[in-house]
Parts: structure tokens; sequence; C-alpha cells
């Protein structure tokens, strides 16, 4: 499989000494070959100039080529792939009502309902001048009025796998015209574990379409998914924007990994956080879930969002997060994909990421709109060349927060680090110690009202209760059996896949 590749990087429009004649004309979307129905629902939208990977992905679709583009929510993908879909579709458009004149020839797929309709959103809003009827089906809602536009005629489907499997298997939709495929969040797709659906899917369509993949990673998984469904492709990548906001502050809590949940619990309930809503990040599902459960223990409305969670359990997460019945919303990288959610003042890194461009798309849903925003990560030692790699990026150094308790511990070396419930306890008793100082020392000053207590460490940590976690419990960890209980042997690495095309095409962007 031979492919071009094209990618598009950050120019050096900023630099005083170039010439203002070296700067090519940003192109517009008048430019780009577009229908002048399309073009009017474009400016109706205030839009006049495309984004980087609008200004790739339109020509090259609309030629006919298959694309595997690599972009993040946020670059203007989904018009990218939305425009050129539409102006494919419009050539044989028809105002009949007759079904039979609206068959199903573009298959859009997304991962969540709620990307679903943000795409079917965007075809509504720009197929407004053409004849193109289109539908948007997803798990969760009654079928039946999705069976019944289906057999009215629809030449354009919006769909999540597993819904549109249940209606292959109700006999309501047919692919035998479909044209075009558009796979869309395929990295998220993989982590909800819709591939084997996917796959099914693939089987049923007619050989010869055209196929688009998007993703904004490329693991071995989505290379050979690649391999499977793409011909040809043109690979588009639009560089990462590393940008960070002004209005943004950053933090870094330097603290031991077995008491970071201990001091977020510290962090939530101080006096100027009570009031604030936080997104917080985790590096698994396993993780995300087990700290959402012991912040619920600790009296904070907490939830998790993760690719394991049902369709019904993330939309009511994420509803009751806006509503603010729930406060802390833990997620992993990908399950917070896509989510929209205005004015989030906080954004916390349990766990610092592993790559430092996610550093900054994580922190890029705070400080939004010039609005103030929080950036806070809990930072173990053997963190140390993540955070190195993020100030690198971001060209700052992050100010370091220490807290009584919590600090000590972290910079201790790693033999005085408790590793026991005694020495744990000795630890704690003397956080609560230092806390009583501390505590002493600001009503003296006038500072604080007497008979104020200033949450400690000490005070947000579980009892000896069987009922609950062991003092040493890791929550972002998975089980592990004591010395003398039985053993796990270890899963057999798969045994290594000759690189196939797609992969060779990837192999120098250094992705994921």
């Amino acid at each position: 499989m031979n492919a071009t590749t094209q990618s598009t990087t950050p120019s050096a429009v900023d630099d005083q000494d170039a010439s203002p004649a070296a700067v090519p004309p940003a192109p517009t979307f008048d430019d780009l070959g577009l229908l002048p129905e399309l073009l009017r629902a474009v400016k109706d939208n205030g839009y006049t100039h495309p984004t980087p990977i609008q200004t790739q992905a339109i020509p090259i679709i609309m030629a006919g080529k298959d694309v595997m583009g690599g972009a993040q929510t946020g670059t203007g993908k989904t018009a990218g792939f939305t425009l050129p879909l539409l102006q494919r579709l419009a050539r044989h458009a028809s105002s009949s009502p007759s079904p039979a004149r609206h068959p199903v020839r573009a298959l859009i797929l997304a991962p969540t309902r709620e990307l679903a309709m943000q795409v079917h959103e965007s075809v509504v809003t720009y197929s407004k001048y053409v004849p193109l009827r289109s539908v948007c089906i997803y798990g969760g809602v009654d079928i039946k009025p999705q069976i019944a536009e289906l057999r009215e005629g629809r030449e354009i489907v919006v769909a999540t796998p597993g819904r549109l499997l249940d209606h292959v298997q109700q006999k309501s939709v047919s692919f035998a015209a479909v044209e075009v495929l558009v796979l869309d969040e395929a990295d998220r797709m993989l982590d909800m574990g819709f591939i084997p659906d996917i796959k099914r899917i693939l089987a049923m369509l007619p050989k010869e379409r055209q196929s688009l993949l998007f993703s904004a990673t490329f693991s071995n998984e989505i290379k050979n998914l690649a391999d499977s469904m793409l011909k040809a492709p043109q690979l588009i990548e639009v560089a990462r924007r590393n940008a960070v906001s002004e209005t943004i502050t950053h933090r870094v809590y330097p603290v031991a990994s077995d008491l970071k949940r201990s001091l977020l619990v510290h962090l939530l309930t101080h006096d100027e956080e009570k009031a604030k809503q936080v997104l917080v990040f985790v590096g698994t599902k396993f993780g995300a879930s087990r700290l959402a459960v012991y912040l619920e223990r600790q009296g904070i409305a907490a939830d998790a969002i993760h690719g394991d969670k049902s369709q019904q359990q993330r939309t009511e997460a994420l509803e009751g997060f806006k509503s603010g019945r729930i406060r802390v919303l833990v997620a992993t990288d990908v399950a917070a994909r896509g989510l929209d959610i205005d004015d989030l003042p906080h954004v916390i890194n349990y766990e610092l990421p592993h790559t430092a461009e996610d550093y900054v798309h994580r922190i890029g849903r705070t400080g939004r709109a010039g609005k103030q925003g929080d950036a806070t990560s809990l930072f173990a030692p053997e963190e140390k060349q993540r955070l190195a790699d993020i100030e690198k990026l971001i060209k700052r150094q992050i100010e370091r927060v220490e807290i009584s308790g919590f600090a000590e511990l972290a910079s201790a070396p790693p033999e005085r680090a408790p590793s026991n419930r005694g020495h744990k306890r000795e630890h704690l008793e003397r956080a609560r110690e230092k806390a009583r100082e501390r505590d002493r020392a600001l009503t003296l000053d006038g500072n604080r009202p007497a008979g104020r207590e200033l949450p400690t460490p000490a005070a947000h940590v579980p009892r000896l209760d069987p009922r609950l976690p062991k003092l040493d419990f890791d929550p972002t960890k998975p089980y592990v059996n004591k010395p003398g209980g039985a053993e796990i042997a270890p899963e057999k690495p798969s045994p290594t896949r000759p690189q196939r095309p797609v992969a060779a095409l990837l192999g120098g962007l250094g992705k994921k």
C-alpha cells in the first residue's frame, strides 16, 4: 500500500525579521471548490477561512481518496470531512419523497451518543441548502422512531456501532449503496471496546467505497484497523496546539504516590476549593472508578467517566456534573475527549500524563474565553521526567507548593518511606501535630478566628474499618497478590506482527 503524508505545523509568522511577502495568503472556503449551496451554509455560520485540517482534508476527500487523519477535538475535523462528503452526495441528491430515491450512501460511525449528535448537527447545518436526508441513531432510546426514519429513506446515517448493529438485526437498514464510510475518533472506539463491532460492520459494506479514519493517537491496534479498511490512504496530520492560556494558574504538589488520594481530599476540602467543580484526570479506567468511590466515601460528590461505563452511565455522570449535583468528575484522557463543559474552573492531574502534549490538552479545558482557571498536578518522585517534559513543552517552570505532612515524605529517600501500617500511623501523627501548630500560629496572628480548624491531611484518611480500603491501598493500581498467595501467571506477549504499510507510514510520527 503506497501512501502520501501531509502535515501541518505552526508557521513562524511571529518572526519580526520575516518579510510580509514571504507569508502565503490564508486560503478561504471559496478557494476549496465547494458547491455554492455549501458555501452559503458555511457563510451563514460566520466562517470564511478553513482550519489547517480543513484546508488539507477537503480537497483530498473531494478527490475520492481514502484518508487517515490525525487530529484532536477542536481542530475543525468534523467540518473537514462533512463538507466534502456532502459535496460528493449532492451530485445525485433527489427531492423525491420516495424512500427508494434516498438509500444510505454515507455512514459515519462515532463512539458515543454525544459525539454522534455533534457530528449529525454538523451534517444538518451544512446540508440546509441541498436535498439530502440524514438521521442520527444511538442507543439508550426507543428504537422504533429510528426505524421509521430509516424506512423513509436517509442518505446519511450517523450512528454508534452498537445501535447500528441492532438495526442490522432488525433489518431496518441496508448498506448496499454505501459510498463513503467515516470512522471518527477511532482510538476512543478502541478504548470503549467497539473494534469487534466495527469489524462486523466493515464486513457488510461494499468493497468499492471511500473510507476515512480519524484518530488523535495511532496505536498498533489502530494501525491494524487502518490496514483492513483503507486503500492507499493519504495521511493528514495536524500538529497539536501547544499554546497554553495565560489565564491558567499552574501548580504542582509533591507527594508520595501512596498518599495522593489523601492529598486530593485535602485540596478538595480546603476553604477556597469547596465551591469549585473539578475535573480529575487519571491514567486508567480502573483507577478512575476506584478513586470516585473513595471520594464518595469521604463525603465528596463524585463520579467516573470512562470506556467501561455504559452510555446511560456516562450521560448521567456528565449531566450531574454540569448541573452541579456532582462536584468531582474523574475521567481518563480518551473518555474526556469531546466533553463540552462551560466555565470549568479547575482541572487536577491525579497522575501526570505520559506525554507533555496530553497535559496541554487536559488543562485546555479550563481558563477559556479569558476566564481564570486552575491546573493542579499531584507530583510523585517517579514522575520527575514527565514533569520535566511538560515544563520544556510549555516553556515555563511550574510553581511547586509543599504541604506539611505530604512534601516531606515525597522528598524522603525510598528506604525512609513508610511501607506498612505502623509507620504510616506514625507519619500521620506527625502530620496532625504539625497541623495543630500551624493552626495555633494562625489563630495567634489573628488571621483566623480561634476555634476554626484548618483541614489536615490526617483528617481525611479513613480509619482502619474492615469495610474501607487499607491505608496502603492505591486505587489507581490493580490488585497484587501478597507473598504466599496464589500467583497469577503474566500474560504472554503476543508475537510481533510484521510491519505493514500503514504502520510504516506512521513510523515517523512519534505517536502512541
